[in-house]
């Protein structure tokens, strides 16, 4: 299976990242549903995700 990078809705800052609760700025796209990460939760698990994700929507280039 491929995984897409897409562009979706903006993520902004009442998205939170289900790992730790800051700010979202990765939204991944699983066959059981949707998952947010903040820009550091979304880099450590980014190898794993890759292989399981239907979509992965990173914005973390926004981070300034």
């Amino acid at each position: 299976m491929s995984t897409t990078t897409i562009e979706d809705a903006t993520l902004n800052a009442a998205d939170r990242c289900d790992r730790c609760g800051a700010q979202a700025y990765v939204r991944v796209t699983m066959p059981s549903g949707e998952l947010l990460f903040c820009a550091h939760h979304g880099k450590e698990h980014q190898d794993k995700l890759k292989q399981v994700a239907l979509k992965i929507q990173d914005e973390s280039h926004r981070i300034g």
